[in-house]
């Protein structure tokens, strides 16, 4: 079918349509028309104004809180638009929600990942653009194309620039699954590397204990793809400061933060969280979150999809520098 795909047309459901927006001027264009709305009784209807046939369709949609409604919002969208007869649709996720649950590692649970790619799939989607998963083994999970984009070009130059980060500063992983994340921070900007032990005391408590690296004196950057309840980062910035760093900053790709964590983030040796829009959140007074914009990175990839060039350059651990000019 993706011969037949003539027309470009965005559209945007409700969980970030800020983003969506952004994305759209970016590429010079409008987003598509599309009615969503809920009945009384939280029934969701979608209608599209714009005619779809033969159309290459794109969906902005990050299934963030509430997760449920965006998620079915999606799936309704999607069956709207194959019934409407469009060449392709291409789901653009920035957050992939359910991420965690991502494997059985306790008896009698779901692989949640799994299912919503399999209902994704199932509601229309012929492809999935998404932005720093969880746990990368859910492209896996598809059986669809799956474009998998790094938000660490949009943070570099902020992080260089801003934070004056050198070599002697620390890039620090917060827990044994951000390693891969924060090496390849350290390498792109030739930093120190080190790595915080972090035992989970249940859903919303963490305790860091051990740290590998050399960190005293020196400013550190913790790196993670998420945080909600920010406990994970408050307790690693917590035993690096004990260690004797000089400052500490955290980079995630998705900021999630519940009102526990915006406390928690106030209160902690944090000096500033630097985030993404990848998901709409709080600027709260006192807990120094500072957002990067993602539409140039979305945009990029959704113009080499519907231009059928290659976007592995975009999804690599360590792409160009220059890949947003």
């Amino acid at each position: 079918m993706e011969g037949y795909a003539r027309d470009i047309k965005l559209f945007s459901g409700t969980a970030n349509p800020k983003l969506a927006e952004a994305i759209a001027r970016h590429m010079g264009m409008e987003l598509g028309h599309v009615t969503v709305e809920r009945f009384p009784d939280g029934e969701i209807f979608v209608q599209y104004r714009d005619m779809l046939r033969t159309s290459d369709v794109f969906i902005i949609q990050p299934t963030c809180n509430p997760v449920n409604e965006n998620i079915m919002e999606l799936l309704i969208m999607l069956d709207a638009a194959r019934r409407a007869s469009a060449a392709r649709v291409t789901v653009v996720i920035p957050f992939f929600g359910y991420a965690r649950q991502d494997r059985k590692d306790r008896p009698r649970v779901p692989i949640t990942a799994k299912l919503v790619a399999n209902l994704l799939t199932t509601a229309g989607a012929n492809r999935v653009l998404t932005m720093d998963l969880h746990a990368q083994q859910i492209q896996g999970f598809f059986d669809i194309p799956v474009d998998h984009l790094y938000a660490q070009p949009v943070m570099l130059a902020y992080m260089r620039d801003y934070l004056k980060l050198n070599a002697e500063s620390v890039i620090v992983a917060p827990d044994s699954g951000s390693v891969k994340l924060a090496h390849g921070y350290a390498d792109r900007l030739h930093c120190g590397f080190a790595v915080v032990a972090k035992r989970r005391v249940n859903a919303t408590t963490v305790e860091s204990s051990h740290l590998v690296g050399d960190i005293k004196g020196r400013d550190c950057v913790i790196c993670d793809d998420l945080t909600s309840t920010a406990g994970t980062l408050c307790a690693a910035a917590d035993l690096l400061k004990r260690e004797g760093a000089k400052k500490v900053y955290a980079v995630v790709s998705h900021c999630l933060l519940t009102d526990a964590g915006y406390e928690r983030l106030k209160n902690s040796a944090i000096e500033e969280l630097i985030t993404t829009n990848s998901v709409p959140h709080e600027d709260r007074e006192g807990c120094h979150v500072h957002t990067l914009c993602i539409a140039p990175l979305l945009a990029k990839a959704i113009q080499r999809i519907h231009d059928g060039d290659s976007v592995s350059c975009l999804f690599q651990t360590n792409p160009p520098e220059d890949f947003l000019l």
